[in-house]
């Protein structure tokens, strides 16, 4: 960096402004280019003179003028900022105040997991919010504002995302599908209700949550449920938003076993679009005892066979076969081990009951679901594990097996296969939603509309999250390391007569310059 002094004559006058410019050598060019940093004008001529001699390296005779401290954290603002407007986010939400508002809780979400209170009290007063996202004052109510503006406003914003990625004659006609379910502390959420619970919170009431991805497993469309919608009853609705919203005309709706049923099917048949789902293990039993399938064609390679109108696919894993085996053989060592540990205390403490040993060996095998499988034997006071090896093998007949149903005639078994091993990727940022980066769980917000406004934010900072992964993830890094050493990049603040200039470093670590490269982003030189 180095001063470079403009000068520009108007009539007898002479006007010269100091700027504090840098060289920037760009590719393909043979000379350096300058970039201006900062007007300095506002400084007096004396102090110019010597924070030059400052950058030169020379001796500063009034260093006592200037000053310098740590300024607020930036390096995470101005990423996740930069990859909004990348992604299409800032573009969909638009200029507006409640805009930036609502950037600042995307943000938050990912950098600050927590309550409205805890991004106003605890987060914000060390980031720099103003110099990045130019919001000055904001207090825990325009928060909650911004998320009612949010619930408000939301398909008409999915609906400008769904089109910033898609070009309508190529928009994407195949979509991932599933449902979880987020509790709640408290009882008073107008959405929450008692239903399957799959955080195994008992005594919670919660809501269901059905999220819709593109192939490449980005977020499409979220969706809020009362708590004790079944998982089923979901799928209409996202029917309705692909055909009315998006105004997609060719769809094929990858969803899991036990979501896309019976009466789903109908529901799909009727807009005339296709389906990719699983079958469940009795429905495999079905199809291999009336011969449909054969238990001897389950291979590695993927096969195929059409019956009543639908195609199956049909695999055996041996990575699956393999981890289901030994997890069983584990299973049973474990009642072995409590089997031995038992009889030896049977052994040594004369009071101690047969009875009482067996019925903790049994509670076990029941809580292991062995139970057809493992049968106690009681010889004295000593007790022995039997297997039956004929049910041990009955239950090994379908591992690593699985069936997929599908009614469309045009793709590939190979593509109908890949497209659903897919449909992990929701599972992914149903994880990344609930209980690692985000946190949506608990929610402890209890009108409607700010409930569907949070979950709406959760799933914008989920397409910002996926987009830092994809980008990053070959580097090593886990995903909480890399936002939080993103994160920890400061600006210098330096002061000289009330005029500051905030600088960024003109070095960063190594792990953090690999990062900002993967992303392709280069920070500025000053905010």
């Amino acid at each position: 960096m180095f001063i470079k002094r403009n000068v520009k004559k108007v009539g007898d006058k002479t006007y010269i402004t100091p700027l504090l410019v840098r060289s920037i050598k760009r590719k393909g060019k043979k000379n350096s280019e300058h970039e201006t940093i900062s007007n300095l004008s506002k400084w007096p001529e004396a102090l110019v003179i010597e924070f030059e001699k400052l950058l030169k390296g020379g001796k500063v005779y009034n260093l006592d003028q200037f000053s310098h401290d740590q300024g607020k954290f930036c390096g995470g603002l101005l990423v996740l900022s930069e990859i909004c407007k990348r992604i299409g986010i800032t573009k969909a939400l638009g200029q507006s105040e409640k805009a930036k508002t609502a950037l600042l809780l995307i943000i938050g979400r990912i950098l600050a997991q927590g309550s409205r209170l805890h991004l106003v009290k605890s987060w914000s007063p060390d980031q720099a919010i103003e110099e990045v996202l130019d919001i000055k004052d904001f207090d825990e109510d325009d928060l909650y504002e911004t998320m009612d503006w949010l619930s408000d406003n939301q398909e008409k914003f999915e609906k400008n995302l769904f089109k910033s990625k898609n070009k309508q004659e190529t928009a994407s006609e195949l979509f991932l599908y599933d449902v979880t379910s987020s509790y709640f502390e408290g009882t008073e959420n107008e959405l929450s209700d008692f239903g399957y619970n799959r955080d195994k919170k008992k005594g919670k009431k919660q809501i269901v949550i059905g999220l819709l991805c593109d192939t490449e497993g980005y977020p499409v469309s979220v969706k809020v449920f009362k708590g004790n919608t079944q998982d089923p009853k979901t799928v209409y609705d996202q029917l309705k938003t692909l055909k009315e919203v998006f105004g997609v005309n060719r769809v094929v709706l990858v969803g899991d076993r036990g979501m896309i049923k019976k009466a789903e099917i109908e529901k799909i048949n009727e807009f005339e679009w296709n389906y990719i789902t699983a079958i469940t293990k009795p429905q495999i039993e079905t199809l291999l005892k009336g011969e449909i399938l054969q238990l001897n064609l389950f291979d590695e390679k993927v096969m195929e066979v059409e019956y009543e109108g639908c195609r199956y696919i049909y695999r055996r894993n041996p990575v699956r076969v393999k981890e289901i085996k030994d997890n069983r053989e584990s299973k049973i060592n474990s009642i072995r081990e409590l089997t031995t540990k038992k009889n030896t205390y049977l052994a040594t403490h004369q009071k101690a009951t047969v009875p009482a040993a067996l019925k903790e060996i049994n509670k076990k095998i029941n809580k292991l679901k062995l139970k057809n499988i493992l049968s106690c034997v009681e010889t004295g006071r000593k007790i022995t594990i039997n297997v039956d090896q004929e049910e041990l093998a009955n239950k090994a007949r379908l591992d690593g097996c699985y069936v997929l149903k599908t009614d469309a005639f045009e793709m590939p078994k190979e593509t109908i296969h890949e497209r659903y091993k897919a449909l992990a990727e929701v599972e992914i940022a149903f994880r990344t939603f609930k209980t690692s980066l985000e946190e949506v769980r608990p929610i402890f917000v209890r009108k409607e509309r700010r409930t569907r406004g949070h979950v709406f934010v959760c799933m914008l900072a989920y397409m910002v999250v996926k987009y830092i992964w994809d980008k990053t993830k070959e580097l090593g890094y886990t995903r909480e390391f890399i936002l939080k050493t993103l994160d920890s990049i400061q600006y210098i603040n330096f002061s000289v007569e009330g005029v500051n200039l905030k600088l960024l470093p003109k070095n960063y670590q190594e792990h953090q310059q690999a990062i900002l490269d993967k992303l392709k982003i280069k920070l500025p030189v000053n905010l």
